[in-house]
């Protein structure tokens, strides 16, 4: 039995990565200071005997006891309203909690695993994004403070990797939607989706000819956790490889929920990306991982959600 550290445990990634491992044995050590996350995202298995959870900021501090044989550190505000409102502490997290989590990972031996994300590129300038491009990012942005901190936390990374023999992991993280994932918390799908089951005006920013492409949680999961099981230790992209405009979102949006909604246009939020889309061929190539669930499923599996939470349909 695996003994696990997750920091950022209750929050939407890092619940459902908890639930996983627990689900395969795992001794899980669930690590979090409830800023963004949410307490109820671990209901699932709250009280699970091989579950244990420690509330602390793991910039400040990580009061844990014994040993892990993995430390998964996925804490930090995520979306962009919660970076923006937590510039300081989201700089935090990429920095000084990676390095606390870096050093228990050393103590214990164990395999660290980073949450980075597909922010590092930046508004790309090469499309489909490959591991092996270094990203165009404006490092004195409003986005900055997350970006930067992803950017910096892969660095100590590699430089615990490289000089102090740390078995270390990175995952690219491209936008992720499914249960959980807060109702508009900032995040397009989620925006959009609560938005047609209420009834209300969809907002779409710029003239939505902006690409993105969504993965599925179940996908994204299984994706980390293979990755966390290999002996791969330079960066993957873990994310769809299937590419929408933001329109075309809207459109299957419109389509599962029923929705008569009218479409309102805003300005461009400051150095949003106009295209992301992951190449995975070292995904597949190094860990047999591909996403499974394509985005019209999963959008109804995501609307069944928040029709469960209570979230008003125009049905």
């Amino acid at each position: 039995m695996a003994r696990t550290l997750v920091t950022g445990g209750a929050g939407f990634l890092g619940s459902h990565l908890v639930e996983s491992l627990l689900e395969r044995g795992d001794e899980v050590v669930a690590v979090d200071n409830l800023l963004t996350g949410r307490i109820d995202n671990l209901d699932p298995v709250r009280g699970h005997e091989r579950l244990s959870f420690v509330l602390c900021d793991v910039s400040q501090q990580l009061p844990v006891d014994g040993t892990f044989d993995a430390v998964l550190h996925f804490a930090s505000p995520a979306s962009p309203p919660q970076y923006l409102a937590y510039p300081l502490e989201t700089l935090d997290a990429g920095s000084l909690a990676t390095r606390r989590a870096l050093d228990l990972a050393e103590r214990s031996q164990a395999r660290f695993l980073l949450a980075s994300t597909s922010e590092i590129y930046g508004d790309p300038l090469v499309h489909p994004q490959p591991e092996t491009y270094w990203g165009n990012v404006n490092s004195v942005g409003p986005r900055a403070v997350y970006d930067e901190a992803k950017r910096f936390a892969e660095a100590l990374t590699m430089a615990y990797q490289r000089h102090r023999g740390v078995n270390t992991a990175i995952v690219r993280i491209f936008n992720t939607y499914g249960p959980r994932l807060q109702a508009e918390d900032g995040r397009v799908v989620s925006n959009l989706l609560v938005q047609a089951m209420q009834g209300r005006a969809l907002t779409i920013y710029g003239d939505g000819s902006q690409t993105r492409s969504y993965c599925y949680v179940d996908d994204e999961i299984r994706g980390i956790l293979a990755l966390l099981d290999s002996d791969v230790a330079e960066p993957v992209n873990i994310g769809n490889p299937d590419e929408f405009t933001v329109l075309e979102l809207v459109a299957l949006v419109l389509e599962v929920t029923g929705s008569g909604s009218e479409i309102v246009f805003q300005p461009l939020p400051a150095d949003d990306p106009t295209q992301r889309r992951p190449d995975i061929g070292r995904a597949r190539a190094l860990l047999g991982w591909e996403p499974r669930v394509p985005l019209r499923e999963g959008l109804c599996r995501l609307r069944d959600w928040y029709h469960a939470e209570g979230i008003a349909t125009t049905r």
